[in-house]
């Protein structure tokens, strides 16, 4: 290879990269998916079969996440006029600053577009929403109260009765305020969706009683992964839960999204997503 040549491939290599990397951090981590699939579940009420039940996770609201991507996330699913909406945790992060109340103004404007399920509009917390080292309750109580504000349910160990279905919303894992069995006796019906926002959870927490589907978010689907092989970063113990269906036992199986914000803005080959499931009466 001579000079000419090798200055060439070299500036070939080096538009490649630089394409990548634009990529990864300019397109991938705003191009949202709207992932459509069927949920089949035990017992499910003649009257729901075919309603959507929609699955929003992780906008983590914050500084450095771009409020108009995420407000036009919401409103895309808005226009989409789910019947039940769900949220699986990390409404927001909670930066290590100050500025707090900046914080909560900002997730109030994104939550003014959250969108309202006809037959119900639940969530639950994640850690990210227990403040700093994920344990902080005052930060949960502010979380909640504007997500409330906000026409959203958020329960934590508590269960919602929607038209015969039991949606059953365990609080967060590693604030250390996961309670399955409180939130099990609360059960009124035979048909029932759980919503755990860290897959581990159904791993480190009893289960006994419950079959069905759980849908969980907290992993991001790693945000980035290499073509043939798992995520090199995957905040989970167990390196199954990555995202998508996830059979966990006989008796139980995850649906993990994928999430619609992130912690860094890099993405690849992991699109954010909402996810708007048609519920079916089925074995699940």
């Amino acid at each position: 290879m001579n000079r000419r040549s090798f200055i060439r491939a070299g500036a070939a290599l080096s538009t490649t990269g630089a394409g990548f990397l634009g990529y990864a951090v300019l397109l991938e981590p705003h191009w949202l998916e709207i992932v459509r699939r069927d949920l089949p579940v035990a017992n499910l009420p003649p009257e729901l079969h075919g309603a959507t039940l929609a699955q929003v996770s992780d906008l983590h609201a914050c500084s450095y996440v771009d409020e108009r991507y995420l407000t036009r996330s919401l409103e895309r699913l808005k226009a989409l006029a789910p019947d039940i909406v769900t949220f699986t945790g990390d409404f927001l992060t909670w930066e290590l600053d100050q500025r707090n109340s900046v914080k909560i103004a900002l997730l109030k404007r994104v939550l003014s577009h959250f969108p309202q399920g006809r037959l119900a509009t639940l969530g639950i917390l994640g850690n990210h929403d227990y403040g700093t080292n994920w344990r902080d309750a005052t930060v949960a109580t502010r979380v909640a109260a504007v997500a409330t504000e906000s026409g959203i349910r958020v329960l934590r160990n508590e269960v919602a009765s929607v038209s015969g279905l039991d949606i059953i919303g365990i609080d967060d894992l590693w604030s250390g305020r996961a309670d399955t069995m409180r939130a099990f006796e609360q059960r009124a019906n035979a048909a029932a969706i759980a919503l755990c926002h860290n897959p581990d959870g159904l791993d480190e927490l009893p289960w006994e009683g419950f079959s069905g589907w759980v849908l969980a978010g907290h992993t991001h689907g790693g945000q980035c992964k290499p073509p043939f092989l798992p995520p090199p970063l995957l905040p989970v113990r167990n390196r199954r839960y990555v995202s998508g269906e996830v059979a966990v036992d006989r008796n139980r199986t995850l649906y993990i999204s994928r999430g619609v914000g992130h912690l860094l803005q890099v993405r690849f080959n992991v699109r954010p997503e909402i996810t708007v499931f048609t519920l079916r009466l089925g074995s699940q």
